[in-house]
């Protein structure tokens, strides 16, 4: 299984902008997919967006497509979430998730089979 290590997350005010990293090792592929994923409390895991590090297929739910942005550094081994205009229901623990190998992406939690360990994100005034 690949090994995830998340960055980035905090606090910030509505309408603020925040990044979080995902950087993973031990892929014994380059045909993977990672995913970001977040839970509020009381609530489902819940995909937010996800990207195929082999062919750049990448995609974001509807209710934050135009505020957050999905990418990969030059080496790929780094998945960003850049997060703007955030507003205090994007709330939650964030996760990144990894499959191998994998074509395309999906956001189903239960597709993946590793994970990082998560990093919150509060927005509020």
């Amino acid at each position: 299984q690949a090994q995830l290590v998340q960055s980035g997350g905090g606090l910030v005010q509505p309408g603020g902008s925040l990044r979080l990293s995902c950087t993973a090792s031990g892929f014994t592929s380059d045909a993977h997919a990672i995913g970001w994923f977040r839970q509020a409390p009381g609530k489902e895991r819940e995909g937010v967006s996800c990207i195929n590090v082999k062919d750049g297929y990448s995609f974001l739910i509807e209710s934050v497509r135009g505020r957050f942005t999905i990418s990969t550094d030059d080496s790929k081994n780094t998945v960003y979430l850049q997060m703007n205009s955030l507003k205090p229901e994007d709330t939650a623990v964030y996760y990144c998730a990894a499959v191998e190998p994998y074509r395309l992406c999906v956001i189903g939690p239960s597709e993946y089979d590793s994970w990082g360990q998560g990093t919150q994100v509060t927005v509020s005034s």
